[in-house]
């Protein structure tokens, strides 16, 4: 791999990257990929133009390993992209699809998951484009330091902190519920403690493991999902005996827009805007892939890569699923109201898609369904820790917590960071008492702001970068990653979002339940006292424009392999092997 670009390095500067005799600073060795560096730093040889060994990369004869206390570059392409898809789909589409439906109708369901799917492309755009130019551990909270202003950075890291330190026991105390299925007489902590001990060890392992377990448990959903979704289509043209075609039934005679709390043209407004509250649940989790950033072999070509298949993934599963979802099933169905009303803790009999199998009769499909949804919250309860750990890890890497945080095992694992966040997933155990597991409840409805307010600033940070390249006269076509239909797309999902994360709320007044408001707005003060409290104790200024750090990290990235080297090592595969490989990438 050719070094020769890093020969004149830019002059010591900001933002954690140090430059001094040494060309690659302790800091700036960092975010060079795991397998190419060890050792100290200024000890070369000279296969790589560097010193007086023989040796493959840094360290004059050492072996070639990531130092002990970085994280590791090591995931690919096809588990980033099965990874981004992964963490989006959840049980908020194949459960939480329901609720919407029944109280907001067909119409508004599909309309719904459109805009949100709008405002989740804009997102990941926006994070592209971010990540590409500065590829970095910090996480979008650092793209936030740098474009806006150091509190920002640190409200935006610290409610996104807040979400996965909450809903990660949430999906462990959902496996246990979906569990139950088959087993009800058997305490429900018993389940956490096995689903525990899962989680910690994939995690404790390593990021390759992590990116393997991952990207065959994202493979399963997806797999699921198709097949629901194919399913749905066959019962919808009348595949099945007991039912004859059902086409746009469900729809016609005003059924398509419901009205949710209010009467009339209010209430069927307001059944759409619930619709959209809970489309932005659905779609959290979307965002992961800048997570996995600061892990990836070679970001500036694997995270587009992601996004790009994300869309199409999200186009697919989320909008004609919900499509499919309308068409079979009737939103003023009883048996839609009762599986609406079990949630998460009815496992599949809360799916809309076994409401659907149910009507038409079709037996056994729910206990395998049941178990998809299980594969569905280990999933996301592994991808969860993941997330808070290394959003811990880049706050101590931010300088926004305790240093502490940013220790690592020799396998890349951020292990003190991990015992802290994995502490709260002790809070699954609250499944063995159902009173402590209503408390636990109100926590988690407050998860949807959480995730708004972190769309909110990962906009605002995108827009801010592109305000600074324009003041700065930097062109977007310098970009590794030039992003379709921007600047105007981030406008639009930023005034979005921020409008839903204003009105979520609007059924905690009528009437007035103020537990119900202080869980759909709870986020909103931590947000803001983390941003003033930041700013008064570090009298930390506002990122003006014309000063706004644009270079410092802005380095290229080399793979392991180059393309080359792929390119040969793919055509040295037998025909067998070709298509696993394409299997594994597509």
């Amino acid at each position: 791999m050719s070094l020769s670009r890093y020969d004149n390095p830019p002059p010591a500067t900001q933002d954690g990257y140090a430059y001094a005799s040494d060309p690659y600073g302790s800091q700036e060795k960092k975010d060079l990929p795991a397998d190419v560096y060890t050792g100290e730093a200024g000890t070369y040889n000279n296969n790589n133009g560097f010193g007086n060994n023989h040796s493959n990369g840094y360290g004059g004869g050492e072996e070639v390993l990531p130092r002990e206390e970085e994280t590791h570059r090591a995931l690919k392409s096809r588990q980033i992209s099965m990874i981004a898809i992964g963490g989006a789909i959840g049980t908020g589409l194949v459960i939480g699809s329901g609720t919407s439906l029944a109280r907001s109708g067909p119409g508004s369901l599909f309309i719904s998951y459109v805009i949100m799917g709008m405002v989740c492309f804009g997102v990941l755009l926006a994070l592209g484009e971010m990540s590409t130019k500065f590829p970095t551990k910090k996480g979008f909270a650092g793209h936030a330091t740098r474009c806006v202003d150091p509190a920002f950075g640190f409200a935006t890291a610290l409610v996104y902190l807040c979400k996965y330190l909450i809903i990660s026991p949430n999906q462990i105390v959902a496996g246990a519920l979906v569990i139950r299925y088959w087993s009800p007489n058997i305490n429900g902590a018993v389940w956490v403690t096995i689903l525990i001990v899962f989680v910690i060890a994939i995690n404790c392992l390593g990021i390759k493991w992590f990116g393997e377990v991952e990207f065959w448990l994202s493979f399963i959903k997806i797999i699921t999902l198709t097949g629901l979704i194919l399913l749905g289509l066959i019962i919808d043209l009348g595949g099945v005996p007991s039912q004859d075609r059902l086409g746009f039934t469900y729809w016609k005679n005003g059924r398509a827009f419901k009205p949710y709390k209010q009467p009339g043209d209010l209430g069927k407004f307001l059944g759409f805007f619930n619709a959209l509250v809970l489309a932005l649940f659905a779609y959290m989790g979307s965002e992961l892939v800048a997570v996995t950033v600061g892990e990836a072999k070679n970001p500036r070509k694997t995270v587009p890569k992601a996004i790009k298949k994300t869309f199409f993934r999200i186009l697919f599963f989320y909008i004609i699923g919900v499509l499919i979802v309308g068409m079979i099933v009737d939103s003023s169905s009883t048996l839609l109201a009762q599986a609406a009303k079990k949630g998460t803790s009815g496992g599949a009999s809360a799916s809309p898609f076994v409401v659907a199998i149910k009507s038409a009769g079709i037996k056994v499909l729910p206990s395998i369904i049941n178990a998809a949804i299980l594969t569905f919250t280990i999933s996301a309860a592994n991808s969860d820790q993941y997330v808070a750990t290394r959003t811990l890890y880049g706050m101590a890497m931010d300088g926004n917590a305790p240093r502490i945080f940013t220790r690592c095992t020799k396998r890349g694992v951020p292990w003190v960071a991990f015992c802290f966040t994995g502490c709260f997933m002790g809070l699954a155990y609250l499944v063995a008492s159902q009173n402590a597991l209503d408390i636990f409840n109100y926590f988690v409805n407050s998860v949807t702001i959480f995730g708004g307010l972190t769309w909110v600033s990962i906009l605002a940070s995108h827009i801010a970068f592109m305000r600074g390249m324009k003041a700065q006269g930097i062109s977007r076509d310098t970009l590794p990653y030039k992003a379709p239909f921007q600047p105007y797309l981030s406008y639009i999902a930023l005034f979005l979002t921020c409008l839903i994360c204003f009105f979520k709320g609007f059924d905690s007044f009528m009437p007035w339940a103020y537990k119900t408001f202080i869980t759909n707005y709870i986020g909103i003060p931590v947000y803001i006292i983390g941003y003033v409290g930041y700013k008064l104790v570090n009298r930390t200024s506002y990122v003006r424009v014309h000063e706004m750090d644009l270079q410092t990290g802005g380095r290229e990235f080399d793979d392991i392999e180059d393309e080359s080297e792929q390119e040969g090592y793919y055509k040295s595969l037998t025909l067998k092997e070709k298509v696993v490989y394409q299997i594994k990438n597509w």
